[in-house]
């Protein structure tokens, strides 16, 4: 992929002389978001949409000085090169990148570490109106037609057609049909007996590769581990929790122990609220506790506040 880049990069000057900007710019770099859609699951229509409206098909000065093909502020986690420009404020900070594809990937990376955007990955990675109208919700642009601007790009260069058959490589959390499907074979790794039997009616999520319930009114961590034939000290600490506890209705519950970071794809996730606390985050993932922390080590143990960085996989 990256050799392919490179000879697209290098032949472009002479295959896109006398084009359309806009089409100019889909040839050079629809391999690159093809390769982004791959690694994150963030459909190549709409990279490549946002990068001609936010950079102007590569030729405002934030994408020629700056290599920012997205507009993306500095925010309080960016500790690299900045660019300042006039925007919605006189001369706020904008992140300066190495590379165009340093960009395309931060971009990628950005929209998965935010909690805002999270529903997005929810969707189908074709449904580029869905993605389009999401963006927009989110607050990505203050541009009440942003996602009309993006819709209309996509249709009229056919850009859809580059989120057709691509692999997508960080697959969202999905429901099992039945408990079933993940027993007794998958049960083996708890070092429990075939002879265990799941209820048939109640749906086995799954994220990160870990198998979880949602508790409905009345249920314990004790309880669960008793439906699934685990002992309750291993339910306690496949949920890096010390006690049993009554549980509220949708409560994330483990049946197998967390992995040690988050798939590829998925390296950090940005503090959207106060008061989420590494353990909210270590269940969301599916990410051992222990793990998190020693991987956050440099924020000091201090609660988390909006725009805190958290990694999730070790660098």
């Amino acid at each position: 992929m990256k050799r392919l880049l490179i000879l697209i990069a290098a032949l472009c000057p002479v295959l896109c002389a006398g084009q359309n900007p806009r089409q100019a710019y889909i040839e050079k770099y629809s391999a690159l978001a093809v390769s982004e859609m791959q690694r994150t699951g963030v459909p190549a229509s709409i990279t490549l949409a946002q990068g001609i409206v936010e950079s102007g098909a590569g030729q405002s000065p934030l994408a020629v000085h700056a290599n920012n093909h997205f507009g993306i502020k500095c925010h309080n986690d960016w500790t690299g090169k900045k660019y300042y420009k006039d925007d919605e404020q006189v001369q706020e900070c904008f992140r300066a990148y190495a590379s165009v594809e340093e960009s395309y990937r931060a971009h990628s990376d950005f929209l998965r570490a935010r909690d805002r955007y999270k529903g997005l990955f929810d969707l189908d990675p074709t449904d580029y109106k869905g993605w389009a109208r999401g963006l927009k919700r989110a607050g990505y642009a203050t541009d009440p037609a942003y996602a009309t601007k993006l819709i209309d790009l996509i249709e009229d260069f056919g850009l859809d057609r580059f989120d057709r058959d691509v692999a997508v490589e960080v697959a969202p959390p999905k429901e099992l049909e039945t408990p079933r499907q993940v027993a007794p074979e998958a049960l083996r790794d708890t070092r429990y007996r075939e002879s265990v039997t799941l209820s048939l009616v109640r749906p086995v999520f799954e994220q990160n590769g870990v198998r979880f319930v949602r508790a409905i009114e009345g249920e314990t961590y004790s309880s669960i581990a008793e439906d699934f034939g685990l002992f309750t000290r291993e339910i306690l600490r496949f949920n890096d929790v010390d006690k049993d506890a009554l549980l509220d209705p949708g409560t994330v519950v483990y049946i197998a122990r967390k992995k040690a970071e988050a798939p590829y794809g998925i390296g950090k996730y940005v503090i959207d609220r106060e008061g989420e606390t590494l353990w909210e985050i270590s269940q969301r993932f599916a990410i051992q506790l222990g793990k998190l922390r020693l991987y956050n080590a440099y924020l000091g143990g201090k609660p988390l506040e909006p725009g805190d960085t958290v990694l999730l996989r070790k660098l």
